[in-house]
């Protein structure tokens, strides 16, 4: 048995539950799961049954159904119990609740009415794929899932083409080779990616190669199951230091040192101070 009862202060708990692989749950999920006075899942089978996995159980406590479609009356019977002074433990299916998951109306009323809200942290589709993906993870941004409709999802792309870190979504299989297309198209067809598929199950798979020959290899051969796609950042062309200075001795030639720095600066995409510390090594006084 890898749970113990434990005293719980009253409060909403969210609990992480697995992605995949039922054991990737932690020991204290288990514990909060064995020990809260009342339960809420957004699949109230899917819970029960990772309960029944690892002998959790219920003692007399019926799971409460709570999803997007649920409405403000459920969420409130939540609220008034943990008011009455009982631990409240909400599990979404899979993966940590509210990461395009439900939750985030019960977690924003519980904190709004002075609650203790606290999270047993656990599996994460979004962070399992970005450890696989081979791609840069010192800045990312999960963007869920793309509109259905082409043109729509191809507007929502062009928004994210410019963010400074590596972009995260999740896709259905049906549409997931549409998707890359557009991707490929919107982003660049040479920009590096990965499909992360089934991640912690049996049949786990992790595609890294260019969008566009992602997009072509998954037309050609449909997947089935969960997937992540991960894609790099926009990446710059490297900017020559020997263009600058032509730029700048064109610019200093009509205007001063400050407005060449501005102008050059803005037209490189590149930091003032360093355009301007060019300028003044190339013998021209700042005014």
């Amino acid at each position: 048995m890898n749970h113990q009862k434990v005293r719980l202060a009253p409060g909403l708990y969210f609990v992480a539950t697995p992605i995949g692989t039922a054991r990737d749950i932690t020991l204290r999920a288990l514990d909060i799961l064995a020990s809260a006075d009342l339960i809420a899942a957004e699949d109230t089978r899917s819970l029960r049954r990772l309960m029944d996995i690892h002998a959790v159980p219920l003692d007399g406590r019926r799971i409460v159904s709570y999803h997007d479609h649920s409405g403000s009356g459920v969420r409130e019977r939540l609220l008034a119990a943990v008011a009455a002074g009982q631990s409240v433990a909400y599990a979404s299916e899979a993966g940590m609740p509210l990461i395009a998951d439900p939750g985030y109306d019960l977690s924003r009323a519980a904190s709004e009415a002075g609650f203790l809200v606290t999270v047993a942290p656990g599996a994460s589709a979004v962070l399992s794929a970005l450890t696989l993906a081979g791609l840069p993870t010192d800045a990312f941004f999960f963007a869920g899932f793309l509109p259905n409709a082409r043109a729509a999802r191809k507007v929502r792309l062009e928004s994210l083409a410019a963010v400074p870190g590596t972009l995260v979504f999740y896709e259905s299989p049906k549409r997931v080779a549409a998707c890359l297309a557009d991707m490929a198209e919107v982003l660049g067809a040479e920009r590096p990616a990965a499909m992360c598929r089934e991640l912690t199950k049996k049949f786990e798979e992790v595609r890294r190669d260019t969008l566009a020959n992602l997009a072509q290899n998954l037309a050609l051969s449909p997947v089935k199951g969960e997937i992540v796609l991960v894609v790099d950042r926009m990446r710059s062309q490297k900017i020559k230091t020997v263009d600058i200075e032509t730029d700048l001795i064109a610019a200093l030639g009509r205007m001063s040192v400050k407005d060449a720095a501005d102008m050059v600066s803005d037209a490189h995409g590149i930091k003032r101070r360093v355009v301007y510390q060019m300028a003044l090594k190339m013998g021209k006084d700042a005014t």
